[in-house]
């Protein structure tokens, strides 16, 4: 089922703002107003760069990464269950491009949440030494186009770590020798530093 079908839009491949709200409308169901998720297990995308947005939107295109069926959580298609591959599936390159534009434009609001201060400590060492390469600032620049992991759901961080070590989410070569270096006890401490990132 293409996006047209699943939202009941039809798009159109200019940019004026009344399409780009049509565009990205449809991502505030499951993302929250503004790409701010209120969703434990759903990413917070505001401020998400242009680059990476592309990226992650062609690798469900392809079936790249995981097509988790998930509940759409607000709007008119409230309670019916969908994927992102399939809501990636009739984006153009040029919608995908305007979606990017109007993420990278929002303000990434970090989430309040509950952390071990202990395990905190240790992850920010541990982030210092493995991850800072490409997530800089404790994960919190956009322009890494690596997603934003400070302040971000710790229950899709440990959701997104659990893909990628049982192999259902492809790593880049540059992260797959430094996350498989790490044992249980240290991922959940780097995930507990990102959780508590204010």
């Amino acid at each position: 089922m293409t996006y047209t079908a699943l939202f009941g839009l039809s798009l159109s491949t200019s940019a004026s703002a009344a399409d780009v709200t049509k565009l990205v409308e449809p991502c505030f169901a499951c993302h929250g107003k503004e790409g701010v998720s209120t969703e434990a297990n759903i990413p917070s995308i505001a401020s998400y760069s242009e680059d990476y947005i592309s990226s992650t939107m062609k690798k469900f295109q392809k079936k790249i990464r995981p097509c988790i069926e998930t509940e759409i959580r607000s709007g008119s298609k409230k309670g019916t269950k969908t994927d992102m591959c399939k809501i990636a599936a009739g984006l153009s390159e040029s919608d995908i491009g305007q979606i990017g534009e109007y993420f990278v434009a929002q303000t990434f609001v970090r989430t309040p949440q509950v952390f071990d201060a202990e395990l905190a400590n240790k992850g920010k060492s541990i982030h210092k030494r493995k991850c800072d390469t490409c997530h800089t600032e404790s994960g919190t620049v956009s322009s890494d186009h690596a997603g934003i992991l400070g302040g971000q759901k710790m229950a899709y961080l440990r959701a997104q770590i659990k893909s990628f070590k049982d192999g259902t989410r492809p790593m880049s070569a540059k992260m797959k020798p430094k996350l498989e270096s790490l044992d249980d006890n240290e991922i959940e401490a780097v995930i507990n530093y990102y959780g508590s990132v204010q």
